[in-house]
């Protein structure tokens, strides 16, 4: 250990030694060339050269940089800077992209602490968070592209040659706490930083988040359990249009929703999902079946009272019923039923109403013959992978941009697309 500690530190100003020569070689290669302007395009006037410098894994690195300026537009350019993607006097390339991977699953505080323990770099949590947010931005500005892009008729997917005969889509959402501070907190001196103000009624937000999988690629880990070999997570701090609106962006750019594809939509009966489910022509709409049950626990409690064995015995029965594919004679058998209480009748009047409406979302046993699976186990699992792990631990508030932000770069990594960070900029942030 200590031999590879002595090798790291007798090296690393060889590296940066080496990274600044290939900088500088970049920087002559640009001399001369004169940019043009994007809005105008034409030919930009060199205005100055400076020296800037910026902060790499293997230490400080410095350039001497052209910037131009068009006399028409006034618009500023600085190629150097542009090619190589770094800002000046920011931490950016890959000790940016390796500080965001920590940030996405650790508290920027303990992501600090890593950066020194695994790359041996100091940063402050402050740093790590306004890594987090240029490069968020960007990864969250690639996403909304991608929903307007697809949004378009005239926009191409991918060869739906090989789409899949039936692809599963199941939503939900999940509510996070957010600040409600209009400031940010000011520190007098050396005394502490005034406490977060509680979250009121109110103060949340709703992250909805999809899942998306194929029926074909379910497996059996062990007797009665299945797992999905992959699946693509779409999740956004957005309004129930802007969730379908990137599911739909997906599939697309997975080619998975060709003229014959069936859309299977797994839902807990809100009527936001089966609204937006019309978008899809060739589809079949599942009501999740464990929410099925617990509107039938409802009246089992209230008709044998709590923990009893006869509520459990009626609940499994009617789960029976439903697996079996008989819901008409579920519905059929609760209306022969006479409630003695008042609230045992309107509980009684729900179900039957909830049943009755969503009747032909419950063909359990046609849905499992097919394997398309009858509950939102994927999506819930989801939910914890996605927000709560992150962004639902003790004492946690956010701002709107700073979860939007944080949310589309955990996508990338859940859905092993970190890759695509290497390819888009950092957006520089005021």
């Amino acid at each position: 250990m200590l031999l590879e500690r002595e090798v790291e530190v007798q090296y690393r100003p060889l590296m940066r030694e080496a990274l600044q020569s290939k900088v500088t070689a970049v920087a002559d290669s640009l001399r001369g060339q004169t940019p043009t302007c994007s809005r105008c395009s034409q030919p930009m006037k060199r205005h100055d050269t400076e020296t800037v410098s910026w902060e790499a894994r293997v230490g400080h690195l410095h350039a001497s940089v052209d910037r131009y300026r068009c006399p028409r537009c006034k618009d500023e350019s600085r190629p150097l800077l542009d090619l190589l993607g770094v800002e000046p006097g920011r931490i950016s390339g890959s000790l940016a992209r390796l500080l965001a991977l920590l940030a996405v699953v650790t508290p920027y505080a303990l992501a600090a602490q890593l950066a020194w323990l695994l790359l041996g770099v100091k940063v402050s949590d402050m740093g790590v968070w306004k890594v987090v947010q240029r490069l968020g931005e960007s990864a969250a500005r690639y996403s909304e592209g991608l929903s307007q892009y697809h949004a378009d008729s005239r926009s191409e997917g991918a060869s739906t040659r090989e789409a899949p005969p039936a692809v599963v889509l199941s939503v939900d959402g999940s509510m996070l706490g957010m600040q409600v501070r209009k400031q940010r907190r000011r520190r007098t001196g050396a005394e502490p930083l005034p406490p977060l103000p509680a979250v009121q009624e109110g103060q949340f937000q709703e992250v909805k988040t999809g899942v998306l999988l194929l029926p074909a690629e379910r497996v059996e880990t062990s007797p009665g359990r299945h797992s999905v070999v992959r699946r693509f997570l779409v999740s956004c701090l957005g309004d129930a249009d802007t969730i379908f609106a990137r599911l739909y962006a997906q599939l697309r750019e997975l080619g998975w929703v060709g003229s014959d594809t069936v859309v299977v939509i797994v839902g807990d009966g809100a009527e936001w999902i089966w609204n937006r489910a019309t978008m899809f022509v060739r589809r079949c709409e599942i009501l999740d079946f464990w929410h099925a049950l617990e509107h039938a626990w409802s009246v089992a409690r209230l008709l044998y009272g709590e923990q009893s064995q006869l509520a459990d015995r009626w609940v499994h029965q009617i789960a029976e019923d439903l697996r079996a594919g008989k819901v008409q004679e579920v519905i059929a058998r609760l209306q022969r039923m006479r409630p003695k209480t008042p609230e045992l009748r309107a509980e009684l009047q729900g179900l039957i109403a909830y049943y009755s409406e969503h009747a032909g979302r419950m063909h359990y046993d046609e849905y499992l013959r097919l394997g398309y699976g009858i509950g939102s186990g994927a999506v819930e699992s989801a939910h914890k992978q996605v927000v709560h792990a992150r962004f639902r631990q003790a004492g946690m508030r956010w701002s709107e941009a700073g979860a939007r932000r944080l949310l589309a770069l955990r996508l990338l990594l859940l859905n092993d697309d970190w890759a695509l960070l290497d390819r888009l900029p950092m957006i520089s942030i005021a």
